[in-house]
């Protein structure tokens, strides 16, 4: 109750005022990054609080708003406006401390080699980076023979309800990377994983090409809001 108290009476002269075993920042490198909570990291990556907060109550009133990190990520810049002092440069901050940590788990896949047993296993993988989009991307996994993660790559940014990759292209970058399959992924921004008829034309054109060029198309996945559909696991490839 003591420590609370002492916190109160500080807080609104800035953090740098508070003892050292509070500041975020020397708690990071003292005890190690995994030990703080979501409101020290994002106060770490504020720096400054503004007049009347600190860093610390900026973090803890931005967390309250948006509940996750997730839904921090491809906000529209007016939704930040009620945060008096959260300007561009700390919106920018928070956005590619996000992907950052986006990147390290795709690299992560890459170079470890995950092996893909199921759709979920191959969901889990891209529904982080997909399921928040505003607009429809298609992007690849390219496996090696053992069904192993060679590579990600994306084939191509559409609209707000379609993207139109090109099939030539999608098994150009397989050839390129001497993969044997290839598991493809788009998203619907409305968060409807449901497959239209231009989903299933397209993915039927798909694996005839593969046929031809002895790449096999192991699933179409459509990424929807936590959930998605599997053109394998409905016997539709």
């Amino acid at each position: 109750m003591r420590k609370s108290s002492n916190l109160k009476k500080y807080r609104a002269s800035g953090i740098n005022s508070w003892p050292e075993d509070d500041r975020p920042r020397e708690k990071l490198f003292k005890n190690g990054e995994h030990n703080l909570s979501n409101t020290e990291l994002l106060a770490i990556l504020l720096r400054t609080g503004v007049k009347g907060d600190s860093a610390i109550d900026l973090a803890r009133k931005i967390l309250k708003k948006f509940k996750t990190f997730r839904n921090m990520s491809h906000t529209d810049m007016s939704v930040w406006k009620e945060f008096k002092g959260i300007g561009k440069a700390k919106i920018a901050q928070i956005k590619a401390a996000i992907e950052i940590g986006r990147r390290f788990v795709e690299c992560e896949i890459k170079e470890n080699g995950a092996s893909i047993k199921s759709s979920k296993d191959a969901a889990e993988i891209l529904m982080p980076r997909m399921r928040d989009l505003k607009y429809e991307i298609f992007r690849a996994l390219l496996l090696d023979s053992q069904n192993a993660v060679i590579n990600m790559v994306e084939i191509e940014q559409g609209t707000v309800n379609e993207a139109n990759p090109i099939i030539r292209e999608i098994l150009h970058r397989a050839m390129h990377s001497f993969a044997s399959s290839i598991i493809c992924f788009h998203n619907h921004p409305s968060g409807n994983p449901g497959p239209s008829e231009e989903d299933k034309n397209f993915t039927k054109q798909l694996v005839q090409a593969g046929s031809i060029l002895n790449i096999k198309i192991v699933d179409h996945i459509i990424i929807g809001d936590d959930e998605y559909f599997s053109f394998a696991d409905k016997g539709l490839i």
